[in-house]
């Protein structure tokens, strides 16, 4: 039975989510957002946003307790202390299945990995909306930069971006707040690379950081760069759903928000051809709730997403809704990493920094560009994020006391600098996730099974990835460098993508231009399931721009009755 009626129906409050949230109930539309986990409240919850090391008894590093219900989440490092383990999911009550190696990284509450994310913000250019086409892989994007370029000076303005205009056409300049400062060694690494290359240079990362001025949201400031980024910030110095776009469509007087509700299908209307809502399970209650609305926005981020477009099946769509082509959950995307160089530096003994950055540097694509920059082992490229950073104290047990051992502890170690590639990865079909009927989760739905893997062409870029970056710090002058190459599984980037991609043909392809699904318009997906290719950057921006413009779009289309 229909309990409930709305306008819009948004699933999922992360990135994509919030900002849809805050168009729809801007625009008046009456919307319920839905929330799979339990309720964040801006600084009231952040309840470890404070604490310092010394406040456990560990020294807030992940313990063995940790490890015993976040095995899969504290593999990775991310999960790494006590202070953040509440915002990643309980991987006993949320189990998956890995055909071959996935870390899927989550968090379930409201603000979803908007709390938690790195919080990097690169553009996408037609560098990456062509390449599909030009390349022949794949199905090209039904997009090009100047579609969505709007739709980024819009997100960019109302959430507030740190960065430095660089004029270059793989990382289109943005909207931009004063950028943070880089550190002595890497201004070092940047006049090397201006010396001795032509085409790269190091630029200090672009990040969702208020660095001057307030924004939107509640109580949004200027950064106190205290690096506890992930805890929650209370000065809503950094982006996140819960400090900016969520108060905003809260502020309309037309959002509902129920948290603890765990979507478990998109209802089809097999008479309108269309979705007439959506049924969902209270996750603390096991009650199951049906609500109506004449659009629904999917953004509960790429697996949940596809997930519950494969858990709704119908007579017209028996293999998932929308899934025509045959396509859902299939191409799968991540972006791989964990391969670099590091080295040191005897210089700048005298200097050291003040505060904790919550940013790094950032050394923009510069393979397969055209030209000279073109490669033959691999398409695509990469590029490097990393940091520089000043050594820990070493004290010398046979100095640890008397006029010695003071003057130890207050000098600290060398300087050093890391270079760490970032790259793309192809959209291969059989790199998949699906759904496991006989192996269920906590409230009785099917759970995730992964099988993807890089192939050679990623294996090949990782060979320049590693070089490059030994090449540029040896030539920078760095000392001790150091090549690595740590196992990258699939996942680790935590830019989970594809897998109901945007097309020209519905027989190939999940989503149009407008992010609808090909043949149940009414129903739009905007987080990083719609990606048709992944680039070589951080794509959260991207989510939010083709959330704001998606709906613009609904609005519209049901102001003229067209859905």
């Amino acid at each position: 039975m229909i309990k409930n009626n709305y306008d819009a129906i948004v699933v999922g409050t992360g990135v994509s989510g919030g900002w849809a949230a805050k168009e729809l109930c801007e625009k008046g539309l009456k919307t319920l957002v839905l929330e799979r986990g339990p309720m964040v409240k801006h600084v009231e919850d952040y309840k470890t946003m404070n604490d310092q090391k010394w406040d456990y008894p560990a020294g807030d590093i992940i313990t063995e307790e940790i490890k015993k219900s976040q095995p899969k989440q504290s593999r990775t490092g991310y999960v790494n202390s006590e202070s953040t383990k509440h915002f990643f999911v309980d991987d006993i009550e949320n189990p998956y299945s890995e055909t071959k190696p996935f870390n899927w990284i989550r968090g379930y509450h409201v603000g979803g990995r908007s709390l938690l994310w790195g919080r990097q913000v690169y553009r996408l250019g037609d560098l990456d909306f062509d390449a599909n086409l030009k390349e022949g892989v794949a199905v090209d994007w039904p997009i090009r930069y100047k579609d969505i370029a709007p739709w980024y000076d819009y997100v960019e303005e109302y959430i507030g971006i740190s960065g430095e205009k660089l004029g270059l056409p793989q990382i289109p300049d943005g909207k931009f707040l004063k950028p943070m400062e880089m550190f002595c060694v890497e201004k070092d690494l940047k006049k090397s690379l201006e010396q001795n290359y032509d085409d790269r240079l190091l630029t200090i990362g672009r990040v969702a950081h208020i660095t001057e001025g307030t924004k939107p949201g509640l109580g949004r400031v200027s950064c106190q760069y205290r690096n506890k980024c992930r805890r929650g910030c209370p000065y809503g110095a950094y982006f996140s759903s819960n400090s900016s776009t969520l108060p905003a469509a809260e502020a309309s007087g037309n959002m509902t928000l129920r948290p603890n509700s765990i979507v478990t299908e998109v209802i089809y209307d097999e008479e309108a051809k269309r979705a007439s809502g959506v049924r969902i399970t209270d996750s603390e209650t096991n009650e199951t709730i049906e609500y109506s609305a004449k659009v629904v926005f999917l953004c509960a981020s790429t697996i949940p997403t596809t997930s519950i477009l494969m858990q709704s099946k119908s007579d017209r769509f028996p293999n998932g809704m929308g899934n025509d082509s045959g396509e859902l959950g299939h191409n799968l995307m991540d972006h791989h990493f964990q391969i670099g160089a590091y080295g040191t530096s005897d210089a700048h003994k005298d200097k050291y920094y003040t505060g904790s950055r919550p940013n790094g540097h950032y050394l923009p694509r510069f393979r397969n560009l055209g030209g000279k920059t073109d490669q033959k082992d691999f398409i695509r490229g990469y590029g490097y994020q990393g940091g520089g950073s000043r050594g820990s104290w070493n004290v010398i047990p046979e100095n640890a006391y008397g006029s010695e051992f003071k003057k130890e502890i207050l000098t600290p170690g060398d300087w050093g600098i890391n270079l760490g590639a970032f790259g793309e990865i192809l959209p291969y079909h059989e790199n998949h996730m699906s759904l496991d009927y006989d192996k269920t989760d906590k409230w009785g739905l099917p759970t995730v099974n992964f099988d993807c893997e890089i192939k050679e062409n990623e294996l090949n870029m990782r060979k320049d990835m590693q070089q490059q970056a030994i090449e540029m710090l040896d030539k920078a002058g760095f000392k001790n460098i150091t090549g690595y190459d740590s196992t990258y599984n699939f996942g680790n980037g935590i830019h989970e993508m594809g897998t109901a991609r945007m097309g020209h043909d519905p027989k190939t392809s999940i989503l149009n231009k407008n992010n609808q699904l090909h043949s149940v318009p009414n129903v739009y997906v905007t987080d990083g399931s719609a990606m048709t290719s992944a680039g070589c950057t951080n794509p959260s921006i991207t989510y939010m721009a083709l959330s704001a413009r998606a709906a613009n779009h609904a609005v519209e289309e049901l102001k003229k009755m067209n859905i």
